[in-house]
């Protein structure tokens, strides 16, 4: 474990780029899932059906490949986005997918009585969802939220492939360096379980809190 010790800055640099990838990606894919489940549940017939399209390609495809069609892809049509940016757009539009319809099921569990008497009360159809389903919903879709970073956090290490240096790919590249490979991977290995346990333990803190609160 030596080698691991005299590089272990380098691998600390890779760490902070899983997550800054991983924190980037979420906050935008919680973003454009939070529209998308609004548009399948409030759109018109043009709009859900649009939104259920986006989920269903993005879903039923491979996160890798649509890695590859942003890097690589894009450029046929003149857009050339360097590997970090092409990162960030992919992993965002892959989670997002799978976060709208965990926000989908999340608005549908609050019960349409609490949606009517916002209504009657005099509040917009904005309000009545920014005011009183959101909260409610946030509750339930908090589980599977934590479930959902934690999973990212993992698969950030696909855009190694695109040559982003996180964590797996500062791994290779000392790996190439002292042709040295076990404890390499047996370090990164640690590095993501310690990261998944520390956001772990925040995710279920703040699902307790919002357990008391309602």
């Amino acid at each position: 474990m030596e080698l691991v010790t005299q590089n272990f800055q380098f691998l600390l640099t890779g760490a902070y780029y899983t997550l800054l990838i991983t924190i980037v990606s979420m906050f935008f894919g919680l973003l454009i899932g939070m529209i998308v489940a609004i548009a399948r549940l409030k759109g018109n017939w043009f709009v859900r059906n649009l939104a259920k399209g986006y989920v269903s390609i993005i879903r039923g495809t491979p996160i890798l490949v649509q890695i590859f069609i942003i890097y690589y892809g894009l450029p046929d049509f003149g857009i050339t986005l360097g590997p970090l940016t092409a990162a960030f757009i992919s992993l965002s539009i892959n989670i997002s997918a799978y976060l709208s319809e965990t926000f989908r099921g999340a608005i549908l569990s609050v019960s349409n009585g609490q949606t009517e008497a916002a209504l009657s009360l005099g509040l917009t159809p904005w309000q009545t969802m920014r005011r009183v389903v959101l909260p409610q919903a946030a509750r339930v879709a908090i589980p599977p939220l934590g479930n959902t970073f934690i999973g990212m956090l993992k698969e950030t290490s696909l855009v190694s492939v695109v040559t982003v240096t996180e964590l797996l790919r500062s791994a290779q590249l000392l790996i190439a360096q002292y042709y040295v490979a076990m404890p390499f991977y047996v370090a990164i290995a640690l590095m993501y379980w310690i990261m998944s346990v520390f956001f772990s333990s925040i995710l279920n803190r703040m699902e307790t809190r919002l357990s008391k609160a309602y």
